[in-house]
């Protein structure tokens, strides 16, 4: 196993969740940006919430990636089957757990079930699955998070013997 593999694909593997999931938008099969969703917790403006919203999801793919690494680390095994597993334990987590309750209650400017619109201008909640983003968001983030645990695993296997 291979530290710098594990950065590798990493990067790699954020790249590829990410075109997938602008793909998807742009496709109309989801409404999510979470790029944008990132943003919008440390920013109100919405060109510098996009750009920086990239830049924190890349740093948390490498977060992740290393997470996955420390788990192959203790389990003394990785390979891209493995990370694809580690994706999609990763991805129903995200769009539940995460995105459905601890993010609203972190992110300045996302509604919840106890806020009301008036307030303050708010972005949708995702809800649970993200399905306030779309019926096929689920499928898709999910998809998208395999994959980048696939690749993950697959790099940081890489250089090893």
């Amino acid at each position: 196993m291979s530290a710098w593999g594990t950065a590798a694909g990493a990067f790699v593997g954020t790249l590829v969740l990410t075109t997938v999931l602008r793909t998807a938008s742009e496709l109309r099969l989801t409404r999510m940006d979470l790029p944008f969703l990132l943003g919008t917790a440390v920013t109100a403006d919405r060109g510098r919430a996009k750009a920086l919203g990239y830049l924190v999801h890349f740093a948390n793919g490498e977060v992740f990636a290393f997470v996955y690494y420390a788990v192959f680390l203790a389990i003394g095994h990785a390979g891209w089957w493995l990370g694809a597993l580690f994706g999609l334990v990763h991805g129903l987590f995200s769009g539940t757990a995460l995105v459905n309750i601890l993010l609203p209650l972190v992110h300045p400017r996302m509604g919840s079930p106890l806020t009301s619109a008036p307030r303050v201008a708010l972005l949708e909640p995702p809800g649970f699955l993200m399905l306030n983003y779309g019926p096929t968001t689920p499928l898709v983030t999910v998809l998208a998070h395999v994959g980048y645990g696939a690749i993950v695993g697959g790099f940081t296997t890489l250089g090893s013997t």
